[in-house]
């Protein structure tokens, strides 16, 4: 009854957002469907590839637009960088620009795909569950509130000029706080963890403010930054936001390679009452050590995957990027080198920061009956 209860309220919580959300695409920005090809041209770049252009007859299906025929005109003569074909049938996204004699143009922006993404989530989420049983849902109900304090707390704070440090400290404490209990439960062993975490996210943010400093980091060196300070509605801080970044990247890993050096404590004192701090200590390390190296590449290769076509682009040497020198010197390859390594730093701290504190802080001991 109350894992239903626990799915039932993350379920009314993320209705009524989803259904506002959608009522407020409904504008300028629509969702329509393909009901005839009007004409489709391919084209040859200079290097050999193609793309292709297409004249679509669309049917509205959202708004004011519902039911209306809507003809956009996407053949040319501009070559286009990427092409999408769309088929009778499919739904896309559809843009109304007003012109300056009162008639309008329509655009296809994108494909709908909000169908496809709600299938995989739900595929995601009936493995978390039959395979983690009660502690998946736990697990599921954890990612829910980490997104709740994100999106509903650490981003509106940020664009308004809030303190990125105070904002991304605190959301990382609630974020930590509600993975941690939400899936360990309310324990000794979930009061360790979250202090370990806590100490670890602290050392790693002291080593992003050196390390960003002493790099001359300005967190201005993507080209996102440009349009959120148009967008923002206050001053905001780009270097505290790289290092919220930094901390709020730190957090999935972190709470993965404390929990675990915890519970490996945990089960050694289990199995052996007997065995001193400090022994478990070293066993627990020994552990640890072979669990950090796969956790650090995991991270470093999450920032290569999310990087991969910049990387590309620096192997081609092309401007400004033509020389070793102005690669590594450049602020915007140096930033995620920095985010990497910081990141990597504080996870491998935790390792021990979280053994010690399991084994060295006092404990009930069980006896048996």
């Amino acid at each position: 009854m109350r894992i239903r209860f626990i799915l039932l309220s993350v379920v009314l919580a993320v209705v009524p957002w989803a259904a506002a959300a959608d009522d407020h695409d409904a504008g300028d920005v629509f969702t329509a469907r393909v009901v005839e090809i009007l004409e489709q041209q391919t084209e040859t770049r200079d290097n050999g590839s193609t793309f292709t252009q297409q004249d679509l007859r669309l049917e509205g299906l959202q708004g004011e637009w519902r039911g209306r025929t809507i003809v956009t005109q996407g053949v040319s003569d501009i070559e286009i960088l990427a092409s999408r074909v769309y088929r009778v049938g499919e739904k896309v996204l559809v843009q109304r620009v007003p012109g300056v004699d009162g008639s309008d143009a329509f655009y296809v922006v994108d494909a709908v795909r909000t169908g496809s993404l709600a299938a995989l989530a739900l595929v995601f989420a009936l493995v978390v569950v039959a395979i983690g049983r009660r502690k998946g849902l736990r697990a599921l109900v954890s990612l829910a509130a980490s997104y709740a304090v994100i999106m509903w707390f650490i981003l509106p704070r940020l664009l308004a000029g809030a303190n990125p440090l105070l904002v991304s400290v605190l959301g990382g404490f609630a974020i930590l706080t509600a993975i941690t209990y939400l899936t360990e439960g309310w324990s000794k062993q979930s009061h360790v963890a979250l202090l370990a975490m806590l100490v670890s996210l602290v050392a790693t943010y002291l080593i992003a403010v050196l390390f960003t400093t002493l790099a001359q980091i300005s967190g201005t060196a993507q080209e996102e930054v440009l349009v959120l300070a148009d967008a923002a509605t206050g001053a905001l801080d780009f270097r505290g936001l790289l290092l919220a970044a930094i901390i709020i990247g730190t957090l999935g890993v972190l709470d993965d390679a404390v929990i675990s050096q915890v519970e490996t404590v945990a089960q050694l004192r289990q199995a052996n009452p007997g065995l001193s701090a400090r022994e478990l200590y070293r066993r627990a390390s020994a552990v640890g050590t072979a669990h950090l190296g796969a956790i650090i590449n995991t991270l470093f290769l999450a920032y290569v995957g999310a990087s991969l076509p910049l990387l590309l682009l620096f192997s081609l040497r092309t401007p400004p990027f033509t020389s070793t020198a102005l690669l590594l010197n450049s602020e915007l390859i140096a930033t995620e080198i920095v985010k990497t390594l910081v990141g990597s730093i504080g996870l491998a701290l935790a390792v021990p920061i979280a053994t010690a504190l399991a084994a060295y802080v006092p404990h009930s001991r069980t006896h048996p009956r």
